[in-house]
C-alpha cells in the first residue's frame, strides 16, 4: 500500500474537479452554504452504500470499528474545521480586497504542516516542505488576477481583514486535514478502506446536521433551493462523496501533509479544465505557477 495512497489522492482530485464543477452551478440557485449543504447532505447516501459494500466485500468484511472519544475529538474537529474554512472564505470574499483572501486561504498545505507537527507529531521531512513551499508558491499565483491592476497596489492590503479571514479559511482546511488523521490514527488495525468510509459517513453526518440546522433557521429558502434543483445536488453530492472518500482512505494510509500537497493537483485540473472550456490561453505567471505546482507534486512523489 505505499503507493496506494497516491492514486486514490489523484482520484479524489478528478472527482472534486467534477463536484467543483456541479457546485457551482448550484451556487447561483442554492447560495455557497445552500451548495456546500448539497454535497454533504445529498452525499449521505452514496457514503452510507460504500460502507455497506465494504462490510459484505469478503477482503474487507469486518466487525464495526471501535469508536472511541479520541476518534470522536478529532473527527468533530476536522468536520468543524471544513465548515469554518467556507465560512471564512465567505468573510473573505466580501471584502474589497478578497483576491488576497483567496491567496492566503491556499496556505493550508503550509499549515498543515505546523499542525500536523505540534498535535499530531507527524514532522515533515526536508523534501516534503519543499514540495510544500513550490506547490503552495505555484497555487498562490494561480488565484492571482492576470489582468494588470486588478490587484491593489497598496501593501495594507495584505495585511488587511480580507487577508485575516484568508489565513483563517487556510487553518480551518488545514485543522480539517489534521483532525481526519488523527481520528484515522485512533483506529489502529483497521482496514484503511473501512477507516476511510466510515469516516466520511460520519463527518458527513455532523457536517448535514450542524449546516443543515443552521440554514433552517437562517436561510430556509437555500434548503427549498437545493430540493427543488435535486438533480445538480444529487451530481454534488455523488462527485463529493467520492472525493471524500478518496481524501479519508488517503488520510489513513498516510501523512496529512502529503495528502494535502499531493492534493494540490485538483487546483491544476480545475485550472486547466476552465481554460479549456473558455479557450483562453495560459499567461506567463499562469504557466509558471502550474509549473510550481507541478514541481512540487514532483519532488514529493520523488521522495516516496
Amino acid at each position: 500500500m505505499t503507493w496506494a495512497w497516491v492514486a486514490i489522492v489523484f482520484w479524489a482530485a478528478l472527482a472534486q474537479t467534477v463536484r467543483n464543477a456541479a457546485q457551482r452551478s448550484l451556487v447561483a440557485q442554492a447560495g455557497t452554504l445552500g451548495a456546500t449543504l448539497a454535497r454533504f447532505l445529498y452525499g449521505l447516501p452514496f457514503a452510507a452504500a460504500w460502507v455497506i459494500f465494504l462490510h459484505t466485500l469478503p477482503a474487507t468484511r469486518a466487525a464495526v470499528p471501535p469508536f472511541g472519544s479520541g476518534y470522536f475529538f478529532w473527527l468533530v474537529i476536522g468536520a468543524s474545521g471544513q465548515l469554518a474554512a467556507t465560512a471564512f472564505m465567505l468573510a473573505a470574499m466580501k471584502q474589497r480586497n478578497f483576491v488576497v483572501g483567496v491567496a492566503y486561504s491556499k496556505t493550508d498545505a503550509l499549515q498543515v504542516a505546523v499542525f500536523a507537527t505540534l498535535f499530531l507529531h507527524e514532522l515533515p521531512g526536508w523534501v516534503t516542505l519543499l514540495a510544500i513551499a513550490l506547490a503552495t508558491a505555484g497555487v498562490v499565483m494561480l488565484s492571482l488576477p492576470s489582468k494588470p491592476g486588478a490587484l491593489t497596489s497598496d501593501p495594507r492590503s495584505w495585511t488587511g481583514p480580507a487577508a485575516w479571514y484568508g489565513l483563517a479559511s487556510g487553518a480551518g482546511f488545514a485543522f480539517s486535514a489534521v483532525g481526519y488523521r488523527g481520528a484515522a490514527l485512533e483506529l489502529p488495525g483497521v482496514s484503511p478502506w473501512l477507516t476511510g468510509a466510515w469516516g466520511v459517513l460520519l463527518a458527513q453526518a455532523l457536517q448535514t446536521v450542524a449546516l443543515g440546522g443552521w440554514l433552517a433557521i437562517m436561510s430556509p429558502e437555500s434548503l427549498r433551493a437545493t430540493a427543488s434543483a435535486w438533480r445538480v445536488s444529487v451530481a454534488a453530492g455523488c462527485a463529493g462523496a467520492l472525493a471524500s472518500i478518496g481524501w479519508f482512505t488517503a488520510f489513513a494510509l498516510t501523512s496529512a501533509a502529503n495528502v494535502r500537497t499531493l492534493g494540490m493537483v485538483e487546483v491544476v485540473f480545475s485550472y486547466l479544465v476552465s481554460r479549456k472550456l473558455m479557450r483562453e490561453q495560459l499567461t506567463r505567471a499562469e504557466t509558471a505557477g502550474l509549473l510550481l505546482v507541478g514541481a512540487g507534486i514532483g519532488a514529493l512523489c520523488l521522495q516516496l
